[in-house]
């Protein structure tokens, strides 16, 4: 039964008791029994239930109190709760609730449901509990939905609310003990009015863009809370004295906004607080004295602020402190003997701020610490010898004054250790051989210091190990062979050293690696075949060394290499074809007399036989004995024939010219002649032949998931008006459409009339093949409609729009984009490109890539429309190809644009690494100055070889990590790289994508 049928049934019975009860006169339990009954019926009909967990709940019963996930109170019985938590409902919130009128407890989270909720849906007033969090609601809060007298838990978290929370919406809210509008869209001012909900234990309004001053004086009025959470919004103003009277608070939380100013003196006085966050403000001046009182306090986050004066010398006195973060701020002085009185302490960072000193040998003291974090600071001395007697997980001492050795670790450490960094500092000696028995160890930074120390061969027992930095440490002897025996290597940096000989053959077995950095060494011998085996390489770096002979042809291979640099070595030959290396700059190129490479000067050196006319001693060698006696009598004239020889080549390669012209005009006029057909012969090329079947119906509308077609449309212009236009391409124009008496709204593309395929069979074939594309990053191909003078095609709809207008067409209201935002969809696109490109034979090119054809769910996941619509059209003609060219300036790739070469997917590869630029940076592929043409493909490439690619990415990102923005647009490179055999493959760019956004250690540094 359908949700329309339930919903029409649910209304006939209304009907029929209301006539009954009024020919009856009868008021009595049966209305009041069948209102619950009615209420939930309707409820259910707005609802898709894909596990028919619903299925009790039937609208002939008398009352729902046996229906599943429903209670009903013992004494009136009626519907006091229904709880339907994580069933995986779609659909909205219909008015059926309001039939509900004893309802106490209603929760619907954990689900789908989406919408927004009516303004006029009232709930009951009986309404004690509400909870709606981890859905897809939107839209505005109603202020009448609820009544906030009687509610006592409101729970709208992880939606997407928008707009302001009315001031008005907490005028009532004395009962109210938990609030939580979490993770959502709402924006303005915390209402002052919250102050009223005496009641509150808990408030959460975090991850939202609540903006603003708070009115923390009322806040501090409510005696009850327990749990305050207002962060990573932009909340602006200070934090004023009166926190003490909330005497029982055991949380706050307000990390990630804009505050300022010192902290409240009295804040110590709250003896209770466990947990307080403060981290990435702006608060400035000092820590209160009276902070040595918290005694409870397990959790204090201040990083990221402006914190100044000596650091905070009663520390010592919170005694109960598990977790103590303040890093980033301006404290200065010495770390107190008295922090090793933490014996609670498991994670301690005080990372850049200016402390000096020594490290205090007392903190051996907190046997429980698990991760400590002191770089960017100026201590000096020693590394305390019981700091690694502890079983620490996680040391970073980087980037101070620190002297001595390293020290030897303990059993304890030698089990938990994972992460050790001591980079960047003036240590000395021998790197312990008790390193290699570090069985967890997964990342080891001992890079720039002076330690003249080779290379401990134990670094091969390290099966855990991922990352090994060791540049610019006087590191001397070899790069041992057994250094990837692990096979889990992906990141070896050892620039910067003493190292000599040879790379090692071995080096094949570090199958893992995606960053190699051997150079600025004295490394000799020549670059090993073996290297051929590391598919996984993005970046290769060898220059500054003495490595020589000719880079093995085998490299070509690696086809996920992003960067490589081999400069200023004694290498020669030519570059390997394929992968990366035929789009080297001279950057990476320079210093090598003997490679040959068109932006290099110099001889060419290659060990291959020469050019006859260009080896006279060649040329002798293959002449038989007599005409080398002939020549030998003829030695007086070797001039006069030497210039007659050079005359020769010039006159044939003259000739060869002349020739090659006639021939390109020829073939020019053959390809003006043959222009409008070549794009459609490469496409029929790639069809599949198929029988013609049985004629499919004209005038009817087929729907592939349905096992019936629809009924006759007699008038399909009718769905189509211009109130419903979404959009227009180069196949025609897109509508906004309720389909069926359901309303369930599609996307209907009327197509171009002219050159559409005219046989219903070849129609019908071509579309349902197309409609056997289904990926979750592709639009969805629901059915068609043909006649011979209307075709349309039924597609699903995405309620985000597209691409186009989140980064070229947004409003400033709209928030712009966010890089994870934008790395979805490139990693989505990808997918779903690699899935026509790969998974039909022949390969579905979709020919057309560019933002206005990437369109976007309620998530923001890509899906791409438009998809071989190439494929019905019997031939492109003039104004099609004029069109499609015109609107996809900048996108189309060269062998497409010149219909030089044969169409393949290597077009929707190119297509693809402009948008990729197009995301990173904002821009348009083509944007016209008032002098000058900016083409953005050529910016990016003149910006990533002056080194300053990053200028280019869109300032409308505030944040975004360098470490993956940087590789995405060296990919974009490849992907445009003007050979299209240069270009990856989507099924390589999809893997490469995924290995950016692999997590590695945030202070690894790959480039």
């Amino acid at each position: 039964m359908t949700s329309f049928q339930c919903h029409w049934r649910a209304l006939s019975l209304l009907i029929s008791v209301s006539f009954f009860l009024r020919c009856h006169g009868n008021n009595d339990m049966p209305v009041q029994l069948n209102d619950d009954v009615l209420g939930l019926i309707v409820f259910k009909s707005d609802l898709h239930d894909p596990s028919s967990y619903l299925a009790s709940w039937n609208e002939d019963d008398v009352n729902p109190c046996s229906w599943q996930f429903v209670q009903c109170n013992p004494v009136s019985g009626r519907v006091s709760e229904v709880s339907l938590d994580g069933l995986g409902l779609s659909g909205k919130i219909g008015r059926g609730l309001e039939k509900l009128q004893h309802l106490m407890v209603l929760s619907l989270s954990h689900n789908n449901l989406s919408g927004t909720i009516s303004p006029s849906l009232t709930l009951s007033n009986t309404l004690e509990r509400l909870n709606l969090s981890h859905n897809a609601l939107s839209g505005l809060i109603p202020t009448s939905f609820v009544n906030m007298s009687s509610i006592k838990f409101l729970d709208l978290s992880q939606n997407s609310f928008s707009g302001p929370v009315p001031d008005d919406f907490f005028d009532s809210c004395f009962s109210l003990h938990h609030l939580s509008l979490a993770w959502n869209m709402f924006e303005g001012q915390i209402p002052g009015s919250i102050s009223r909900c005496s009641s509150l234990n808990n408030l959460d309004l975090s991850n939202n863009r609540f903006s603003g001053n708070v009115d923390f004086g009322g806040i501090w009025s409510l005696d009850r809370l327990r749990n305050l959470d207002l962060s990573k919004n932009t909340l602006s103003g200070s934090l004023p004295d009166g926190i003490s009277s909330i005497h029982n608070l055991k949380e706050m939380l307000l990390q990630g906004n804009q505050f300022s100013g010192p902290l409240p003196n009295d804040i110590g006085l709250c003896l209770h607080l466990n947990a307080l966050d403060l981290s990435d403000n702006q608060f400035s001046g000092e820590l209160p004295e009276s902070f040595g009182r918290l005694n409870s306090l397990t959790l204090f986050k201040a990083s990221n602020n402006h914190f100044t004066s000596e650091f905070p010398q009663w520390i010592g006195k919170m005694t109960s402190l598990e977790y103590l973060e303040l890093s980033n701020n301006q404290f200065t002085g010495s770390i107190p003997q008295s922090i090793g009185e933490l014996t609670s302490l498991t994670y301690l960072s005080i990372s850049n701020n200016k402390l000096v000193g020594n490290i205090p040998p007392s903190l051996s003291s907190c046997t429980r610490l698990s991760v400590i974090r002191l770089r960017g600071n100026g201590f000096n001395g020693t590394i305390p010898e019981g700091l690694f007697g502890l079983g620490l997980e996680e040391i970073d001492l980087s980037h101070n004054g620190l002297v001595g050795s390293v020290p030897a670790g303990s059993g304890r450490l030698l089990e938990s250790l994972t992460n050790l960094d001591l980079s960047y500092n003036l240590l000395q000696g021998n790197i312990p051989a008790e390193t290699g028995l570090l069985s967890k160890l997964r990342y080891l930074n001992l890079s720039w210091n002076d330690l003249h120390s080779q290379m401990p061969p134990e670094f091969g027992l390290l099966q855990n190990l991922t990352v090994l930095d060791l540049r610019n440490s006087a590191l001397y002897g070899s790069v041992p062979a057994d250094i990837c025996d692990s096979g889990n290597l992906a990141v070896l940096q050892l620039d910067g050293n003493s190292l000599k000989g040879s790379i090692p053959d071995e080096i094949g077995n570090c199958t893992s690696l995606y960053l190699l950095s051997l150079s600025h060494n004295n490394l000799t011998g020549s670059i090993p075949k073996s290297m051929s085996k590391l598919n996984k390489l993005k970046i290769l770096k060898l220059e500054f060394n003495e490595l020589s002979g000719e880079i093995p042809m085998e490299l070509g291979m690696l086809q996920s290499l992003l960067a490589v640099n081999i400069s200023y070595n004694r290498l020669t030959g030519r570059l390997p074809t394929g992968s990366i290396f035929q789009n080297l700059g001279k950057s990476s190129l320079e210093g090598n007399l003997g490679l040959c490479s068109p932006l290099l000067e110099g001889p060419c050196k290659m060990n291959v036989p020469k050019p006859l006319v260009l080896d006279p001693n060649a040329y002798n060698n293959q002449m038989g004995p007599q005409r080398q006696r002939n020549e030998s009598s003829l030695s007086s004239q070797s001039h006069r024939h030497r210039f007659l020889s050079v005359s020769a080549i010039v006159a044939i390669s003259a000739s060869f010219v002349i020739v090659l012209g006639v021939i390109a005009v020829s073939l020019l006029n053959v390809s003006v002649r043959r222009r409008l057909t070549f794009v459609d012969n490469a496409l029929e090329s790639m069809c599949s032949s198929s029988s013609r079947s049985g004629s499919p119906a004209t005038g009817k509308l087929i729907l592939f998931d349905s096992q019936s077609s629809s009924e006759w449309i007699s008038n399909p212009e009718s769905l189509l008006n211009k109130a419903s236009e979404i959009g227009e391409g180069v196949f025609g124009t897109v509508y906004k459409v309720p389909l069926g008496s359901q309303g369930r709204v599609v996307a209907i593309k009327k197509l171009i009339t002219s050159n559409i395929i005219q046989y219903p069979e070849d129609f019908d074939r071509e579309v349902r093949i197309l409609g056997k594309a289904r990926h979750q990053n592709l639009i969805a191909l629901k059915g068609y409609y043909w006649t011979p003078q209307l075709q349309l095609l039924v597609t699903e709809y995405a309620p985000n729009g597209s691409l186009q207008s989140k980064l070229h067409e947004r409003l400033p209201s709209s928030p712009p984009l966010s890089w994870p935002i934008r790395f979805k969809i490139l990693l989505g696109t990808a997918k779903g490109l690699a899935h026509l490109h790969h998974s039909f034979r022949p390969p579905i090119i979709h020919y057309n890539i560019k933002p206005s054809n990437i369109l976007l769910d309620e998530n923001h996941n890509p899906k791409i429309s438009d998809f071989g619509l190439a494929r019905l059209l019997t031939k492109l003609d003039r104004h099609v190809m004029s069109n499609r060219f015109q609107s996809a300036l900048g996108y189309v790739a060269p062998e497409l644009a010149c219909q030089s070469l044969r169409v393949n997917e290597k077009c929707d590869v190119y297509g693809f690494g402009v948008m990729i630029l197009e995301l990173v940076t904002g821009r348009r592929p083509v944007e016209y100055g008032e002098d000058n043409v900016l083409i953005l493909n050529d910016h990016v490439r003149v910006l990533l070889e002056q080194g300053n690619v990053l200028e280019c990415v869109d300032q409308s990102m505030s944040e975004y990590p360098e470490d993956e923005v940087l590789p995405v647009l060296k990919l974009a490179m490849v992907c445009t790289s003007q050979i299209p055999s240069s270009r990856p493959t989507m099924a390589e760019v999809v893997q490469i994508l995924q290995v950016i956004k692999t997590p590695v250690p945030q202070r690894m540094e790959v480039f």
